[in-house]
């Protein structure tokens, strides 16, 4: 919403943020007082403007639900301060969901029955949730993060790319790209090995049987050839 705000002017964002533009004058002690609406200029209407079209956007987004729990409210910035106390709580449940989320981050490790695929989506979750918040995190830094939260047998990728690339100018969808590239081929060659002992399991198998056969026609050859079998 608030991209889509932005993008359509962002004297409408800035209505949202800091309230709306109320006309002012100077008293006759040089205080500054609000206009009356008799000395409201077309220039200080247009002013008005901008808070009622970022209001009327903001109400033309909602559903019913939240609809009816601001339809009262005569300016964008109370619409909006509302609706985030309503849905991110008040700054103590700000506070203690950024405490959980930050604690996530730093405590994220690939899990051992995730793809690199899979890992990379809990990774942007909790990092995508403390963006929410404000607080941005330098991508050498989701860099370094990501690739130390590999598990072990990662070590000689994760030794590989080190070497190979600088990580305060690698991209992280560079380094994802990377990683996938290297499940993917070490995923073939798995499937390639697996595919190996099949073939030499039949051939043990195979040739257990023909031994067995070989020994069960010897054995009957030698049964029907000996004068003392009593058959």
């Amino acid at each position: 919403m608030r991209l889509f705000i932005k993008s359509s002017d962002y004297l409408f964002w800035d209505a949202i943020e800091d309230g709306p533009i109320i006309p002012m004058k100077r008293d006759d002690e040089g205080r500054l007082v609000p206009k009356r609406k008799n000395e409201i200029s077309e220039d200080d209407k247009k002013k008005f403007q901008i808070d009622d079209n970022a209001l009327h956007m903001l109400f033309c987004a909602f559903g019913p639900d939240i609809y009816s729990k601001v339809s009262s409210i005569e300016s964008a910035k109370e619409v909006w301060d509302t609706l985030e106390t309503t849905y991110e709580g008040t700054s103590d449940v700000k506070e203690t969901k950024i405490g959980i989320l930050n604690l996530s981050y730093k405590n994220f490790k690939m899990e051992p029955d995730k793809t690199v695929s899979k890992t990379f989506d809990c990774f942007s979750t909790i990092v995508n949730g403390i963006k929410g918040f404000g607080e941005i995190i330098p991508e050498d830094k989701l860099v370094w993060k990501l690739l130390y939260s590999l598990l072990e047998y990662w070590d000689g990728k994760r030794t590989a790319i080190i070497e190979a690339k600088n990580l305060k100018t690698l991209k992280l969808d560079e380094l994802v790209g990377s990683l996938l590239t290297h499940e993917i081929m070490k995923l073939g060659r798995e499937d390639e090995m697996e595919i190996e002992e099949r073939r030499v399991e039949k051939l043990e198998v195979d040739k257990k049987k023909k031994l067995g056969v070989a020994l069960k026609a010897s054995l009957h050859e030698e049964s029907t050839c000996n004068p003392l079998n009593p058959a």
